[in-house]
């Protein structure tokens, strides 16, 4: 029997959070640890099973994507942070390593300086949130979805490898469903906050930031930002990979947070 096979099975529930249903995912034992997916939207992928062969891996769908109620009010990735904090409270979770991908990053940098307590650790890969001094973060709202997920991995070879030539007609709904919301919480400015750094400045949590070498979405200048601003961190840089690191080199990032964890 392999590891991956020893693994506690996958379950799913809805959690309620202030009349919301949060759509929960959940596999593995051992120490929680929490995903926040991409502005795509949330997909279990290889990575989350490498990670769930150390911990009791928790991938909420945040609200507004996936399964997960839309909050109608919401305007900010802050706004997505409280909900998700209410989830941990109602599913007892005072404790957990948070890692977050891409805009789910910056809703867990946010979240972080909401209630750093909460997180043993914390990773950030590829976040957003933080408004580059070099370059600008990468605007998909005038092409296609589509052409856009092509552009988060390091060269059109690697996103054939990971969806074919043409991606699945339910993947496709999940990136279109998923772009409203984005544009709802990150609009003006794109996928920035112009308060999260000085907000972050009083975070001691252990703090892991890495980026894929090749990133096209947004430009590691915002690592190393995040890098200086939070002062228990420390940059990690993972090659042969660009804005999606979790779907082009999935163990080497789950080994990164499996060593980082064990460090803390």
């Amino acid at each position: 029997m392999n590891a991956s096979s020893a693994v506690a099975p996958l379950t799913e529930r809805d959690v309620d959070v202030a009349g919301l249903a949060v759509h929960v995912v959940q596999r593995g034992s051992g120490p929680a640890l929490v995903v926040l997916h991409h502005s795509t939207g949330p997909m279990w992928t290889p990575f989350y099973d490498a990670l769930a062969e150390h911990f009791t891996v928790i991938a909420p769908a945040i609200p507004g994507y996936g399964r997960s109620s839309r909050p109608t009010t919401a305007r900010h990735p802050s706004h997505l942070a409280v909900l998700l904090h209410q989830c941990l409270d109602v599913m007892g979770h005072a404790q957990v390593h948070m890692v977050g991908l891409g805009l789910g990053g910056w809703v867990a940098a946010e979240m972080a300086a909401m209630h750093q307590g909460r997180f043993s650790t914390l990773t950030l890969v590829g976040a957003a949130g933080m408004k580059p001094r070099e370059g600008l973060i990468h605007d998909p709202m005038m092409e296609s979805w589509t052409d856009y997920a092509r552009q988060c991995f390091r060269s059109d070879d690697a996103f054939i490898a990971f969806f074919g030539r043409d991606p699945a007609p339910e993947i496709i709904e999940l990136w279109d469903f998923s772009r409203e919301m984005t544009a709802r919480v990150t609009w003006k400015p794109w996928m920035w906050s112009l308060q999260l750094p000085e907000l972050l400045r009083s975070v001691t949590t252990p703090s892991m930031i890495v980026w894929g070498s090749d990133d096209r979405i947004v430009p590691f200048d915002c690592g190393e930002q995040y890098a200086d601003i939070l002062c228990n961190s420390q940059l990690e840089l993972v090659d042969d990979a660009g804005h999606v690191v979790d779907l082009e080199q999935p163990d080497r990032l789950a080994e990164l947070i499996v060593k980082f964890s064990a460090r803390a």
